[in-house]
């Protein structure tokens, strides 16, 4: 059995998700809603010139693995917020034996950012 997560999650990020709600004339006004914090572990993209290739040649952005607990309701589409930046949950792993959830999250970054 493998050693519990917690003790390697060490950072809070803020959880947001996404809502839509009917506008009363036909669409839809979507709006960011915070829904809690997760402890986690953020992991560095991968940044070998193979992995950029690789990430590439499947049509995809590199992306920062984020370590939860695994029973974190953590989905694709939400979104997990801390001090240095933001990233977009992309995919979801669980390990065959749930010691914890990996999110695979692309950097957000806002207009003018580097």
């Amino acid at each position: 059995m493998m050693p519990p997560i917690g003790m390697h999650l060490n950072r809070r990020l803020e959880q947001w998700r996404r809502q839509e709600t009917d506008d009363g004339s036909g669409g839809v006004i979507t709006e960011w809603v915070e829904i809690g914090t997760v402890r986690a572990r953020v992991s560095q993209a991968g940044t070998s010139q193979a992995e950029r290739i690789a990430a590439h040649q499947a049509g995809a952005e590199l992306t920062n693995p984020i370590y939860v607990q695994p029973r974190a309701d953590v989905r694709r589409g939400d979104e997990l917020r801390g001090p240095e930046g933001s990233w977009r949950v992309v995919a979801l792993y669980r390990p065959s034996e749930p010691v914890y959830l990996r999110a695979d999250c692309e950097l957000v970054q806002g207009e003018g950012e580097q």
